[in-house]
């Protein structure tokens, strides 16, 4: 049996990286997913592993202090990160586990776990970025913006182990069963 991997799919908003893993999800039975922990206070609704793991601030601590937390991310004052121990509890169940995430955090995963498999996800035709984020921006301001972060994201992609155009939807998740048949 081939040892199962970590899978983190990154790239800028608007690269399709949401429509591919949802598709992967529905398309394989040998994916999982690893609920996010966090030190944000839990709402009177929320349960302990659904959405997230929640955690004190001690208890926060001790995730970053014995090295469990593969990334961080502050969101509003808020702590947001991926545990180690949980990932790995999906990879002994035989599982790949696959995560999508911004790439600074993929970035993290990677240098935190050099063996997961991260791969970046965009378009090659930059117009395709442009035509999706006029879909959605209120101004030139933020279409220019999202562009900028968009390419610099790329430039910073270097740490990925694949890069696949996510133009044809369709070639970009034939292209990602089969980089995941070959793991």
């Amino acid at each position: 049996m081939n040892q199962k991997k970590l899978i983190v799919i990154t790239g800028p908003s608007g690269a399709g990286l949401s429509d591919a893993v949802a598709a992967l999800f529905r398309k394989r039975s040998d994916l999982a997913t690893v609920v996010p922990v966090t030190a944000r206070k839990k709402k009177e609704e929320e349960r302990d592993g659904i959405g997230f793991y929640f955690f004190d601030l001690d208890g926060w601590n001790e995730l970053k202090n014995t090295g469990d937390l593969l990334e961080t991310t502050e969101l509003a004052g808020n702590d947001y990160g991926t545990s180690r121990k949980l990932v790995e509890q999906q990879l002994s169940q035989g599982n790949h586990v696959l995560l999508s995430v911004e790439p600074e955090r993929a970035a993290q995963i990677k240098r935190n776990m050099p063996e997961a498999v991260c791969v970046f996800l965009m378009p090659q035709d930059p117009e395709q970025l442009r035509l999706r984020y006029r879909e959605t921006v209120r101004n030139s301001y933020e279409l220019t913006a999202r562009l900028a972060l968009a390419e610099k994201q790329k430039t910073t992609s270097g740490f990925c182990d694949f890069q696949i155009d996510s133009g044809d939807f369709d070639a970009a998740l034939e292209e990602l069963n089969r980089l995941i048949d070959g793991l």
